[in-house]
């Protein structure tokens, strides 16, 4: 019997080859490479060096048709491409590169953790305490590591590691745990604004008051009502803000303690005596942030005593009520008395914010009384649409423009000012509305970035002006009876109408 030389190698060369895929194939399954395996692969090895060095002639032969070298070409092709999407592959790898494409940025950090992660002076250990993994969690500091090789996280099973979780004094499963040098928090939420408020604690040294004015009438910090600024007080705390109430009367003076101070509508007139203290507080270099709402029902002391104060700053405040015509409020539902500002002046506070909204229910003009003077140096920093205009009050349930009385928008609303007192910055910003920051309407639009803002740059915390980490905006369309009868007419009716139509015209051309 004679034997085929060539098939006999080819037959050796598929035995080769098989035995090395098997050994392959269980040393990935498995992931330990046993002595099986390397029989497999070595013997699978050597049979087909075998096949190869005992067949030369035929495999010459073989490359040498014509159907071969375009296989080969072909081969060539492919491992050429499959070695290019193998290098794009790679460079992705070690470059990623995120895309949000979300009208809010919701799934990208806010530009103020940003800002805050690249500077962050120290090293800060994130613990998780949790047997199970979180994954949204750990992408959420992967973010976090783009801007600062100073961040890491990991997770810590409890139960399996029970002194980690006694020396960071864990008490509950899923806690997570901040830790830099010999400091420790403990985080009340697993969210960008909590992991950003950790790295705002240890990012300062010192802890800022903010003194909120009492005794006139304000609305409370603590107070959880619709119109109070308990919100306010959450977030500034997170923020690294000592926030506590000042009474003028009773403390005598502006503590020394407050960083910022903080009048948050007036009811009743201050005190000469009080508007003083704020005077002297500001010539000692102070910060001051006076939110002066509209009044209704003005009693014998305008502007809420604190004319002297305003005058000294070259502010203005208008003795009114700004009033959008604009119409634009209805898609958010409200009136021509809430006005609507989505023009800024150029300051640190506004930075980024384009042209966003906000808004202030009842608001009273605030503008820079002689633009001549070049001390302070002020910015009129908030201004309505030119559909906008104020009135004297409100009588009635309309309003109209009347030239004769009326002021002609664009109007200011708010206004920063800042100057030199001896070694020492003084700034003071002042709105004609606090209704903006209250409980209510704090987290509509801009209108909690911007109150912020204001506190960060007049406490000089310029890291912390920025926008705040953002939730999910409501898209819903409010829309009156006329407008949802005329769509419902539109889809039922006329739209398909015009389809039927234009299908009975091409019969008629065609017919």
């Amino acid at each position: 019997m004679k034997i085929n030389r060539s098939e006999l190698f080819k037959t050796i060369s598929y035995g080769g080859a098989a035995l090395a895929l098997a050994g392959y194939l269980r040393y990935a399954i498995t992931g330990v490479l046993t002595g099986l395996d390397m029989g497999l692969l070595t013997g699978g090895g050597a049979l087909l060096i075998v096949a190869i060095a005992f067949n030369l002639g035929g495999i010459g032969r073989f490359f040498a048709r014509r159907s071969s070298r375009l296989g080969a070409n072909t081969i060539v092709l492919v491992v050429a491409v499959l070695a290019i999407l193998g290098a794009a592959n790679v460079v992705a790898f070690r470059h990623d590169k995120r895309f949000d494409m979300t009208s809010g940025k919701l799934y990208s950090l806010s530009p103020q953790s940003e800002k805050i992660a690249r500077d962050l002076p120290r090293d800060v250990q994130f613990l998780y305490f949790s047997n199970q993994a979180d994954t949204a969690l750990a992408e959420l500091f992967g973010e976090y590591r783009v801007y600062s090789h100073r961040i890491s996280f990991r997770r810590v099973d409890p139960v399996a590691h029970p002194d980690v979780a006694k020396q960071y004094n864990v008490r509950s499963m899923n806690e997570l745990v901040a830790a830099s040098g010999d400091r420790t928090l403990h985080l009340q939420g697993t969210g960008e604004e909590d992991i950003t408020s950790a790295l705002v604690q240890f990012s300062q040294n010192t802890v800022k008051t903010v003194c909120f004015v009492t005794g006139h009438g304000e609305e409370s910090i603590d107070s959880t009502d619709s119109g109070g600024y308990s919100s306010v007080k959450a977030e500034l705390t997170k923020e690294n803000y000592k926030v506590q109430d000042v009474n003028l009367v009773r403390a005598g003076k502006v503590p020394d303690a407050c960083t910022v101070v903080v009048d948050a509508g007036p009811r009743q007139a201050l005190f000469p005596q009080e508007t003083t203290m704020l005077e002297n507080y500001l010539g000692g270099g102070g910060k001051a942030f006076m939110l002066v709402d509209a009044e209704t029902n003005p009693g014998p002391h305008p502007l809420f005593g604190l004319g002297p104060l305003f005058d000294a700053w070259n502010i203005k405040v208008g003795d009114n009520i700004a009033i959008d015509a604009s119409g634009v409020g209805r898609l958010f539902g409200t009136g021509p008395a809430v006005p609507l500002v989505h023009d800024y002046g150029d300051s640190p506070i506004t930075q980024g914010f384009g042209e966003s909204m906000s808004f202030f229910p009842l608001a009273r003009t605030v503008n820079t009384a002689d633009s001549s003077k070049t001390t302070p140096t002020e910015v009129d920093l908030l201004r309505t649409s030119a559909a906008s205009f104020a009135v004297p009050k409100i009588t009635g349930t309309t309003v109209s423009y009347d030239p004769k009385t009326d002021m002609k928008g664009p109007l200011t609303l708010g206004v920063t000012a800042e100057k030199q007192e001896g070694d020492k910055l003084a700034r003071l910003a002042v709105f004609g509305n606090s209704a903006f920051a209250t409980n209510r309407w704090v987290g509509l639009q801009r209108n909690g970035d911007l109150f912020y803002n204001t506190v960060s740059w007049l406490s000089q915390d310029q890291n912390l002006i920025s926008i705040r980490p953002k939730s999910p905006t409501s898209r819903q369309v409010t829309m009156t009876t006329a407008q949802q009868r005329m769509l419902l007419w539109l889809s039922l009716a006329v739209l398909p109408g015009l389809v039927v139509l234009g299908g009975i015209l091409i019969w008629w051309r065609r017919r």
